[in-house]
C-alpha cells in the first residue's frame, strides 16, 4: 500500500495507434461538418451565432424542395400511366376482343355439315325408337 495514492500528478497514458484508416469515415464527418456550416477555411473564425441554425435550415429546405419535386414527377407517371391505360381500354380492347370472338367462331361454322341442325338447349327433345329386338 506504500506506492498507491489516490491523488495522481498526472493520468495513465495509453499507448493507442489506430489499426485502420477509414476514408469513408473522413469524408462523412467534413460532409456532417460542411453541413453544420463548418470548414476547413473557416477554422479560425470566430463562430457567429445563428450560423448552424441557417446552415441546417438551409439544408433542409433544400431538401424538401427536392422531395416535393420527385413526389410531382411521380403523381405524374401515375397519371400518365392511368391514360395509357384509359386509352388501352376505349381504343384497343373492343379491337381486340372482335378479332379473338371471330377466331373463336370461324372455325366451327367450317366444321359444321349441311344436314346438321345447330344445337338448342331448349327444343324439345326427338325420341327415337329402338331398332333391335332382346
Amino acid at each position: 500500500m506504500l506506492g498507491f495514492t489516490p491523488f495522481k500528478r498526472h493520468p495513465n497514458k495509453f499507448n493507442y495507434i489506430p489499426r485502420y484508416y477509414d476514408p469513408e469515415k473522413e469524408a462523412r464527418e467534413q460532409r456532417r461538418a460542411e453541413l453544420r456550416g463548418e470548414r476547413a477555411e473557416d477554422a479560425d473564425r470566430e463562430y457567429q451565432p445563428g450560423q448552424y441554425i441557417r446552415t441546417q435550415r438551409e439544408a433542409r429546405d433544400a431538401r424538401r424542395s427536392n422531395e416535393e419535386e420527385r413526389g410531382r414527377i411521380r403523381v405524374l407517371k401515375m397519371a400518365a400511366g392511368a391514360v395509357l391505360v384509359l386509352l388501352f381500354i376505349y381504343l384497343l380492347y373492343p379491337k381486340l376482343a372482335d378479332v379473338f370472338l371471330r377466331a373463336r367462331t370461324a372455325p366451327a361454322t367450317e366444321t359444321q355439315q349441311v344436314g346438321e341442325e345447330e344445337f338448342n338447349p331448349y327444343a324439345p327433345i326427338r325420341v327415337v325408337p329402338n331398332d333391335y329386338e332382346e
